[in-house]
């Protein structure tokens, strides 16, 4: 089969039904080792496009992903980690994926073959010049991410791409393509498995490197993450007690006074 076509190569492995429950943990476990490696591969590329997008969110500009299934769903969970993470205006990092947010849970058939949707979703946000469109697609062939990055690009929006195959149709459209090959999955064509973990990782590589080139993270802590239960209040506290040198008691009272630990820290 052709290189192009990794994502869809026969596994390595075969008789799947006839292994035991360790034996198909080994070969999982083997095959995800495999996934850090082939993203390493790609950190120059990774590194282009992390530095384009900040200066476009710099300047005032946002993040935008698209996908179809496993690859949307995951540009939505990264999204939406943002800003209780981070504190970001919900309005900053946004994902998108074909079928809209009822195929979050469910597929919606063919939602991912309509060339022409993903824009037609992007223009209700105003998608413009200051924008960046991450298209995310294992295979590098799905028409909703195609189309909406060909559109981006006619429209000089600046459009990036994560894909598992070399020499796709999108990697070719994308200003930034990140091409992170990881090999036949262990089930054959199921791409939710490595080909997502790798989108995952980069994903999280793209945007905790803008948090904290924006300003989101002192030292390695969240200081703008949003307290919104027990768990983050005492993680607050405890930031609040270490860089102050202050009593817990007294840091729990500059948080009640100021609201998150980045207020506390501006102000002492």
């Amino acid at each position: 089969m052709s290189q192009e076509n990794t994502t869809e190569s026969r596994s390595k492995y075969d008789n799947l039904e006839e292994l035991s429950t360790q034996q198909l943990l080994e070969g999982i476990n083997s095959e995800d080792q495999l996934v850090a490696l082939a993203v390493q591969k790609e950190i120059s590329s990774i590194e282009k496009l992390v530095d384009v997008v900040y200066e476009k969110m710099l300047n005032g500009g946002r993040l935008f992903y698209i996908g179809a299934g496993t690859s949307g769903r995951l540009g939505i969970l990264d999204a939406s980690e943002i800003p209780p993470t981070y504190g970001m205006p919900h309005d900053k990092v946004i994902g998108l994926m074909a079928g809209g947010d009822r195929a979050i849970r469910k597929a919606v058939e063919f939602a991912e073959d309509d060339e022409g949707q993903a824009w037609n979703d992007l223009s209700n946000y105003g998608l413009n010049e200051k924008d960046f469109l991450l298209g995310i697609a294992a295979s590098g062939r799905t028409p909703y991410v195609i189309g909406g990055i060909r559109e981006a690009n006619k429209h000089n929006i600046q459009t990036g791409c994560i894909v598992c195959n070399t020499g796709s149709i999108l990697a070719k459209l994308a200003k930034f393509p990140i091409e992170i090959v990881v090999g036949p999955e262990f089930v054959t064509g199921s791409t939710r498995m490595k080909s997502g973990t790798a989108q995952k990782m980069v994903l999280n590589m793209v945007s905790t490197s803008l948090m904290i080139k924006l300003g989101k993270v002192r030292g390695n802590q969240m200081i703008h993450m949003q307290l919104t239960n027990e768990k983050l209040i005492a993680r607050g506290i405890k930031m609040i007690v270490e860089a102050l040198n202050v009593s817990e008691n007294e840091a729990k009272k500059l948080l009640q006074k100021f609201g998150n630990v980045n207020s506390v820290l501006s102000k002492y």
